[in-house]
């Protein structure tokens, strides 16, 4: 049974090893001059201005963060269905069942954290202050 994971094995050992030794090689193959203008900062071909620290906005960050749990359900119930539709289709009506039982409790989950996003208002892009 093990024999089948072998090349799992032998593909983390090379991973693993190949990342660090590229590395190492590339540190001593590539040229190393570093002079102020290329250390500064690249601005789309554009004189940096300003301070590099600014303000980021979280909306950003929440409306991503909300955009890949979403990406990140349906990459993860195609596969479920993909494999399972082919087991329910074998077995009883008792399997398909389970499997639709699950997937909608998976997306309950996920719809309930959206509502919840929703109520405390972190999907308006513009809030009001509340004093």
């Amino acid at each position: 049974m093990f024999e089948d994971f072998a090349h799992v094995l032998i593909m983390l050992i090379v991973g693993v090893v190949f990342v660090p030794l590229t590395l190492f090689v590339g540190k001593f193959v590539r040229p190393h001059n570093p002079y102020a203008e290329k250390e500064t900062t690249y601005e789309c071909g554009e004189e940096p201005q300003g301070s590099a620290w600014v303000q980021f906005n979280l909306r950003f960050y929440t409306i991503a963060i909300l955009f890949i749990i979403f990406e990140v359900e349906v990459a993860l119930i195609f596969p479920v269905i993909a494999v399972f539709r082919e087991k329910a289709s074998q077995s009883t009506w008792d399997t398909g069942l389970l499997v639709f039982i699950e997937i909608l409790v998976f997306v309950l989950i996920l719809v309930l954290g959206l509502i919840y996003a929703w109520v405390k208002k972190d999907l308006n892009w513009i809030k009001k202050l509340t004093t």
